[in-house]
């Protein structure tokens, strides 16, 4: 399963070009990156976050954290980490871990960090562990219309 079925929906629905990276097997963006040859900060990654309203989705690089603090005082929200059984619930055509970044496909609310709203190329889990997908960035923009965008995380290395 290379890519979700709902992820290649809305790939179709949208007319973007995607093209699918195969690597050996990962569970980590950090792995993803090295297996698949890409820069981390060119991974969008997901996390899964919820609050009182429900689930919401938090994209950001690869290689940063979600700065909570930021996140909940952009929205006036109050949002927690979900737990990896929600999200196998909520994107049961997917492994287990392996969320793919495009909230909009699954009808989840979506927070974009703006360091990946620059990039020519972007990478993201399609739904199993064995592959990437990679879309220019123009067409990752049209992937996440509609999404907010602001400033959600920091560079682990900081």
């Amino acid at each position: 399963m290379p890519i979700a079925k709902t992820v290649r929906n809305h790939l179709l629905k949208h007319r973007v070009d995607f093209e699918p990276v195969p690597h050996p097997r990962t569970f980590s963006s950090r792995e993803t990156s090295r297996a698949a040859h890409v820069q981390e900060d060119h991974i969008a990654k997901a996390v899964l976050v919820k609050d009182r309203q429900g689930f919401a989705m938090v994209v950001i690089p690869g290689g940063n954290w979600v700065k909570m603090q930021a996140l909940n005082d952009n929205t006036g929200r109050e949002f927690e980490l979900a737990q990896e059984a929600d999200a196998d619930e909520l994107f049961n055509d997917c492994q287990s871990g392996a969320i793919p970044p495009l909230g909009p496909a699954y009808g989840i609310e979506t927070f974009v960090d703006e360091e990946l709203m620059s990039l020519a190329n972007v990478f993201f889990e399609g739904g199993d562990h064995t592959h990437v997908v990679q879309v220019s960035g123009d067409a990752f923009r049209e992937l996440l219309k509609g999404a907010r965008c602001g400033h959600y995380s920091h560079n682990k290395s900081w």
